[in-house]
């Protein structure tokens, strides 16, 4: 058999070659293992940048009944346009030969009983007057106003901030229509225009946050 010479050159290339192969393996394994640490502490999304983003956020306040009573009862409603004749009937105050239709609820009972404020506000107005007795007025957010009457005590102040179902005063009787007793007159407008309070109570009213 014949033995296979390995010519003298062939040796140091080949090792030279096996030399190039390894370095280059080396680079492209130390490239790889680089590109995936970055790519493990990439931040797509910064914290700046959300940290600046103001969403908005619908949230919903439930008008509150202005009393803590359950006992308390509607005394003489709203004045509706659209209402039958009975309600309307219900709904006039009789005072010195003059009929008034009602502006408001009157919530009566025989005793005393605390009035709330039906949403957060800031109360706008504290006054006196000659035939409605004690009056406060409070303004909320979407241009709610809400109004109480007839109030035998009063115990907030103009320019005050307060929160849902805090006691403003206490019932009472007014010259305007004595025939209801002990009462609260309760108004709310909505954008300027008086509404009738009772499509709203106990309903939730919406409102923008940003």
């Amino acid at each position: 058999m014949k033995k296979l010479k390995i010519k003298k050159y062939v040796l140091p290339v080949f090792v030279m070659t096996i030399c190039l192969i390894t370095v280059f393996v080396t680079a492209v394994t130390s490239n790889l293992k680089k590109e995936t640490k970055d790519l493990l502490h990439l931040n797509y999304v910064s914290n700046t940048i959300i940290s600046k983003e103001q969403a908005v956020i619908n949230t919903t306040t439930k008008l509150i009944s202005p009393y803590t009573d359950q006992t308390v009862k509607i005394g003489k409603s709203y004045y509706d346009y659209k209402g039958n004749q009975e309600e309307q009937e219900n709904s006039i105050i009789y005072h010195e030969n003059t009929y008034i239709q009602n502006s408001g609820v009157d919530f009566i009972h025989e005793n005393q009983f605390d009035v709330i404020s039906v949403l957060d506000g800031t109360v706008i107005n504290v006054r006196e007057d000659e035939l409605l007795g004690k009056i406060v007025e409070i303004q909320h957010n979407n241009d709610y106003i809400s109004v109480y009457q007839s109030l035998s005590e009063i115990k907030v102040k103009k320019g005050d901030t307060i929160s849902q179902g805090h006691i403003i005063g206490k019932s009472g009787v007014n010259t305007l229509d004595k025939s209801l007793g002990n009462h609260l007159h309760f108004e709310l407008y909505i954008g300027g225009q008086i509404v009738n309070p009772i499509n709203y109570l106990n309903k939730e009213v919406q409102s923008k946050v940003e």
